[in-house]
């Protein structure tokens, strides 16, 4: 072994031969360096703060290292790579969906997917797919089969943003997530295979709800404070787990350093949720003047999800059962006064659509077209930069300690940003989908760009 480049470095006790490690050179240029390039944009958005006229970002592997004007980097930076395009901004959040495949609401439609299991992996793929190609970078998955897909994702096996998971929705028996037509022994067997979805009853069932999530790797833990609409025979306006048991789900996520989500239309649910440290409301349907302040004395953020809503509407019984459509009508009208009154009490927001899949040939529920809840939000009293904020800034808010550094064209934060060819400032409908979106860039790299769509790859 006399002249090896790998000197010795101890004994290897299972085979009892030396260990050896390779020399590597103390001279800095032989170390890889990270991919650097600039964009600049005619008007660069950066999430948070006033637009920038004339803007462009360097980017260094996976992170953006500086942002000013053009004119500002353009002699200390004139050796790097460049793209330009019209209007720079952050890659889009999508706080509030699911991976699921699903092409109908209704509770049999869980059980498909459960049982078809190759079919729901390849509508997911593709789904994951689509948002990417819509310029969203980043979602919080609230339920569903996102931690797989974002292994799949993450070792470039499939293309899509980074998602950050609940795996599943906690809920009392008989509660917003439980199958209520399945015999239950059949859905507690489904649930341990799988299906996204559990039941808790009492404080030490629901601690070790928690405890398997965070078993799972789900970031951050979605629980039921109200029933729903979806499922069959529970009320949207009912409070569900008592108050000391989502005290206790929010403590045990707390120690892990995560937080609580909780789904909510009734405002009993809503109340009981923030008293008890939940951080995130999830729909918030029937919230009020007395509710939209205690969410801010809270901290808490709400995800309204308007796009489900206007989407169950047009569809009908062919997107949810007659019981789950007579729940919709009911609550689209309180939510939309919701989503006005948290607004303009100025209740923190992140946008988020709740879609769970796409239905096979249709124009109107598709994953792809996320970016239409930000319409709503505008309608709903926001102006554009403001909705941008809550489809980008505010995103990794609903992740608390867990959040990245992200959602914002700022230094030391990931190089996820998208380049558009119109200005959603002048008419927010321009992010409502992948046409206007030219380019998407995911922790630096370029996934699209004109003439290579996502769907390339």
């Amino acid at each position: 072994m006399r002249g090896s480049p790998f000197p010795i470095d101890g004994m290897d006790p299972a085979f009892n031969l030396p260990i050896r490690r390779p020399i590597h050179s103390s001279s800095s240029s032989d170390e890889p360096k990270p991919h650097s390039f600039c964009v600049s944009a005619d008007l660069l958005i950066p999430g948070k703060g006033a637009p920038i006229k004339d803007g462009s970002i360097v980017v260094e592997g996976s992170k953006i290292t500086k942002v000013a004007t053009t004119s500002e980097l353009a002699r200390e930076y004139s050796h790097l790579p460049k793209y330009h395009v019209k209007v720079l901004m952050p890659g889009m959040w999508d706080c509030h969906v699911h991976l699921l495949g699903l092409q109908k609401v209704a509770g049999p439609a869980f059980v498909e997917s459960q049982q078809n299991m190759a079919l729901t992996g390849a509508r997911c793929a593709r789904d994951a797919m689509l948002m990417l190609e819509a310029g969203f970078t980043s979602v919080r998955e609230m339920a569903g089969y996102g931690l797989q897909i974002a292994r799949a994702i993450e070792e470039g096996t499939l293309v899509g943003p980074k998602i950050y998971s609940a795996n599943c929705i906690i809920s009392p028996t008989g509660g917003h997530a439980d199958i209520h037509d399945m015999h239950k022994p059949w859905y507690d067997d489904a649930c341990a295979h799988g299906m996204p979805m559990a039941t808790a009853d009492g404080i030490p069932e629901c601690l070790k709800a928690v405890r398997m999530q965070l078993r799972a790797g789900a970031h951050v833990i979605k629980i039921c404070g109200s029933g729903g609409v979806g499922s069959e025979r529970d009320n949207p306006v009912d409070q569900q787990f008592s108050g000391e048991e989502m005290r206790a789900m929010v403590e045990e996520a707390g120690r892990a350093q995560r937080i609580i989500g909780a789904h909510c239309h009734g405002k009993l649910g809503i109340m009981a949720a923030l008293r008890a440290g939940v951080k995130t409301i999830e729909h918030g349907s029937y919230l009020d003047d007395e509710a939209a302040e205690l969410m801010k004395e809270k901290g808490a953020v709400l995800v309204a999800t308007r796009l489900i809503v206007e989407n169950g509407l047009k569809l009908g019984e062919a997107f949810l059962s007659p019981a789950g459509y007579a729940k919709l009508e009911a609550v689209a009208k309180a939510q939309w006064i919701g989503m006005q009154i948290a607004i303009r009490k100025g209740v923190t927001c992140a946008t988020g659509t709740d879609s769970c899949g796409s239905i096979a040939g249709s124009k109107l529920v598709k994953q792809g077209l996320n970016g239409k809840e930000l319409y709503y939000h505008v309608e709903a009293g926001m102006t554009p930069l403001q909705a941008i904020e809550a489809a980008t800034a505010n995103g990794p808010l609903t992740l608390g300690p867990q959040a990245p550094k992200a959602g914002q064209l700022k230094e030391g934060f990931d190089a996820d940003f998208i380049g558009l060819d119109e200005n959603p400032l002048e008419d927010i409908r321009v992010l409502a989908g992948p046409k206007h979106v030219t380019h998407v860039w995911r922790q630096g790299k370029c996934y699209k760009s004109p003439g290579h769509p996502v769907t390339s790859l």
